[in-house]
């Protein structure tokens, strides 16, 4: 009797486990998907970043013809 009672709270403490298990496993899903979509927000905002930089090297160039036919015609 007592070894019954020894084996159902065994299987009561597994199946406990098994729970936690899956309940485990559906949040790694979630977090995994969540990672997954903000390594392609990153991805974007790297290219936005990118392309703002680009943008600013080329102003940047600009003024530095600007400022160049300025001081010669000044010059």
């Amino acid at each position: 009797m007592e070894e019954q009672s020894i084996l159902d709270k065994l299987g009561e403490k597994v199946s406990q486990i098994l729970q936690q298990y899956h309940d485990i496993q559906g949040e790694n899903e979630v977090l995994n998907s969540e990672v997954a979509e903000l390594k392609e927000q990153n991805e974007i905002y790297a290219g936005q970043v990118e392309k703002l930089e680009d943008d600013i090297a080329e102003k940047d160039m600009e003024i530095e013809e600007i400022v160049n036919k300025i001081e010669s015609i000044l010059g």
